[in-house]
């Protein structure tokens, strides 16, 4: 095995401590990274602090990785020592059932091996990104453009794609109207990628305090959902709606903004359950649906196509030390956009 320093939290409370773990030997397939930035997904204090189900402690989390291969197994053909590459949600899945066959790994249906907190085909529990290496095989690592800073490519690997695959799954395109819940980190992504697809974008916030950062970043409109004029004057206005938000909303009143045949994709997800009005579904054939990140082929798409686009997250770089003060900002939602760890300082105390 291999040790290496890491960040881990020991329960719900945490705090974050500096630890060692082990990642396993390389195997013939494997790719040994050295991680340069790890991005702070909402993900991660959803799944450390218990809300999304039972956690086994120590917990390292971090799937927005960023990092230079350092060493690759016997058998691999797909990178070099050297390569820019990064590492997202998951870093295994059967390989085997139809949606794998599909490049859909992420809806692998005997469950993909997520990055931290999961038990992986050689038996290991998975620990993630705030560490300094990670050994993942070749089949689930990207590559990371030049073009793209590794520090504002982290956190393309979650919040890129979870906005990404809805967007081009749905269409947005010319022609078409996509609504934004919330310009949070995924939001904030899901508005750059809608206007580089060419849709008219408008962003739907509690306030308009973020005004002028979400028309910087490429939308056409900015709403407050806090007036309720808002829904009054957007009824029945666009095609695709994406809710980023990890919060209760009113389902119903952002169903009553989708035009004939339009779609609400949540790709925010609150620990509780949300309710929906069937009559706000029938009455003009619109639908609720929800989405997962992606696959590694549409992973590798999104990289390249922000790569070409000039899209990468807007970030705040922060000291492993600081990891329990950047949660509670996440919370607080005092970030502009994304916090990415900075794991050259993984040994700071």
């Amino acid at each position: 095995m291999i040790k290496v320093n890491a960040r881990a939290t020991f329960n719900q409370e945490g705090p974050f401590k500096l630890t060692t773990i082990e990642r396993r030997n390389l195997q013939p397939h494997d790719v040994l990274i050295e991680i340069k930035y790890a991005g702070i997904c909402h993900s991660d204090i959803h799944t450390a602090r218990g809300e999304w189900g039972p956690v086994k402690y120590p917990l390292v989390p971090g799937h927005e990785i960023a990092g230079i291969v350092s060493q690759v197994g016997s058998e691999v053909t797909k990178y070099a020592v050297g390569d820019r590459v990064g590492v997202g949600c998951m870093v295994d899945s059967c390989g085997e059932c139809s949606n794998c066959q599909k490049g859909e790994e992420q809806y692998c249906l005997s469950g993909n091996t997520g990055t931290y907190g999961a038990i992986d085909r050689h038996g290991h529990y998975t620990q993630g990104g705030y560490s300094t290496h990670i050994v993942v095989t070749e089949d689930f690592v990207v590559r990371i453009p030049d073009a793209i800073p590794l520090d504002a490519a982290a956190p393309l690997l979650c919040a890129g794609i979870t906005t990404y695959s809805p967007l081009r799954h749905w269409g947005a395109a010319p022609g078409k109207k996509v609504a934004v819940v919330g310009l949070g980190g995924l939001g904030h992504m899901a508005v750059k990628i809608a206007h580089a697809m060419g849709a008219e974008v408008t962003v739907l916030s509690q306030s308009l305090k973020k005004k002028e950062d979400g028309l910087q970043l490429g939308a056409d409109h900015y709403y407050a959902t806090s007036d309720p004029e808002t829904f009054k004057q957007l009824a029945g206005s666009f095609d695709l709606i994406v809710n980023t938000v990890s919060a209760q909303i009113n389902i119903d009143a952002y169903l009553s903004l989708l035009a004939l045949d339009g779609t609400l994709v949540n790709v925010g997800a609150p620990a509780d359950p949300l309710a929906v009005n069937v009559f706000s579904l029938i009455g003009h054939r619109r639908s609720f649906a929800g989405s997962m990140i992606g696959g590694i082929r549409e992973t590798q798409e999104m990289l390249n196509f922000c790569a070409e686009h000039n899209i990468a997250s807007e970030i705040e770089v922060i000291s492993a030390d600081r990891i329990d003060e950047a949660w509670e900002r996440v919370l607080a939602s005092d970030v502009r956009y994304r916090f990415v760890i900075d794991i050259s300082t993984m040994g700071n105390e």
